[in-house]
């Protein structure tokens, strides 16, 4: 009994009930929740970008064969990337100009316009690509104003928890985006535009919802920072539903302002060339960002993006056949992920820690990596003779790699670089790091289909 009460769970959930009641309110749920769901549409390209390339309407509407196929498939699912990487740099200068919320506003509606173009290109690849490109710059940018918004408005006993929702909306997303892509192809005939049409502009429906939001509150720390202290108070007495002359609310107010003021004795005031050289001239703020962007490229050269974003083709190296069955499958492992991360919103990064989720991330990820390429290597030359249990683990397999890349690489990068910058540099620091992120996100998605197309499978 003692041992659980000196647990760490323990402790955190005697941290969690020591919180005054007023700070779980609607007002913060609302404005995180909010932030979150910026998420959704990288999530919905994750997951339905690859799966609308194999229905039969955007084949005969594109003109995809077997000899064009690889490479356009490789362009409409990769230059999503080069946008969000241009678009996550770009974000900085408008983040700490026109506030977290606006920012999160402007974006989304330059996702809904891209989205749209995409639907509406009707075979002309080159107005596809541009739609693509449009829609990527919100994606990178919302990579960063969302769990960075979070994490600056969450109470910091549950600020993991809560800069997690960006991660669990990516992944809802991602679930929806695909079985509206199975559906789409088990109702509607592929003679049709309407069959990748509606995949396509369903995505316009969680941007439209943060656009019309009028009661979300703005961050109180970019409000200090602007120099506006009495917006900054306002702000925090309704993200925490308390009174303002509540110890706990005066103790937090007094916090923020003193870390921004002694930034500011430190560096200064300057403007974006100030900040870009308090983040390389420090050295502390070095070492986040090697950090950052050493998390970055791990989760890329994982290999879990490209198992996200071609999963139907390797279910097809595995042996699962059939257009229906894949799509499905597909489906069945963003479900697998998204509970795998709800899980460890809930459990793992403020009860174990971020390093230790991690270690056990990165450990479950190689594991699954390392029978999935003995699978390929000896047991795919004679699909005949492939024992059903082999295969049949190899499916399996793939979902025990959904808990592996939820509970480390892909959300433990997006929390480090929501939480591990100054106030002063954190806009510039996750917009760097989204940045390299996305340059490297782009350089394997556009790579997997030519591996795969040169492996002896």
């Amino acid at each position: 009994m003692r041992v659980f009460r000196d647990s760490s769970f323990a402790k955190y959930v005697r941290g969690v009930k020591s919180l005054p009641s007023g700070i779980f309110n609607w007002h913060l749920f609302a404005t995180c929740i909010s932030f979150a769901l910026a998420g959704c549409p990288k999530g919905w390209d994750e997951g339905s970008a690859a799966s609308i390339t194999e229905l039969g309407s955007f084949k005969r509407e594109y003109g995809l064969d077997a000899k064009t196929n690889k490479a356009t498939i490789s362009n409409i699912v990769s230059l999503v990337n080069v946008g969000a990487g241009v678009g996550a740099f770009l974000s900085f200068f408008l983040n700490d100009r026109i506030g977290r919320l606006w920012s999160a506003r402007l974006y989304q509606t330059i996702y809904a316009i891209g989205s749209l173009i995409s639907c509406l290109s009707y075979g002309n690849h080159a107005v596809l690509y541009l739609g693509r490109i449009v829609a990527g710059l919100e994606i990178g940018a919302c990579t960063v104003v969302g769990p960075m918004a979070i994490a600056e408005m969450a109470p910091k006993s549950i600020r993991g928890l809560m800069t997690l929702w960006f991660n669990i909306a990516m992944l809802s997303g991602q679930t929806v985006g695909i079985f509206t892509v199975f559906g789409s192809n088990m109702h509607i005939s592929p003679a049709k535009h309407l069959q990748y049409q509606i995949p396509w502009f369903v995505q316009t429906f969680v941007p439209a919802i943060a656009i019309v939001s009028s009661f979300l509150v703005e961050s109180p720390r970019w409000l200090t920072i602007r120099g506006r202290p009495q917006e900054a108070l306002e702000a925090l007495v309704t993200l925490r539903g308390l009174p303002v002359d509540h110890p706990y609310l005066q103790e937090e107010y007094a916090e923020i302002s003193s870390h921004i003021d002694d930034e500011n004795r430190q560096f200064g005031e300057g403007g974006y060339l100030s900040v870009m050289k308090e983040t390389f001239s420090v050295r502390s703020n070095l070492r986040r960002v090697q950090l950052t962007i050493i998390a970055y490229i791990l989760a890329q050269f994982s290999g879990a993006n490209s198992v996200t974003n071609y999963l139907p083709t390797v279910f097809t190296l595995i042996g699962v056949t059939g257009t229906d069955v894949k799509v499905y499958s597909t489906g069945l492992y963003a479900v697998a992920k998204l509970v795998c991360c709800v899980i460890a919103s809930l459990v793992f990064f403020d009860v174990l820690g971020r390093r230790k989720s991690l270690m056990l991330g990165i450990t479950v990820q190689a594991m699954c990596h390392a029978y999935l390429s003995g699978y390929l290597k000896y047991f795919t030359k004679d699909p005949e003779s492939v024992p059903s249990g082999v295969s049949d683990a190899a499916i399996g397999i793939i979902y025990i790699h959904a808990f592996g890349w939820a509970v480390g690489l892909y959300t433990l990068p997006y929390l480090f670089g929501a939480e591990l910058w100054p106030n002063r540099i954190r806009s510039f620091g996750g917009a760097l790091s989204q940045s390299f992120h996305w340059m490297f996100y782009f350089a394997i998605t556009k790579a997997t289909p030519s591996i795969i197309s040169s492996m002896d499978v």
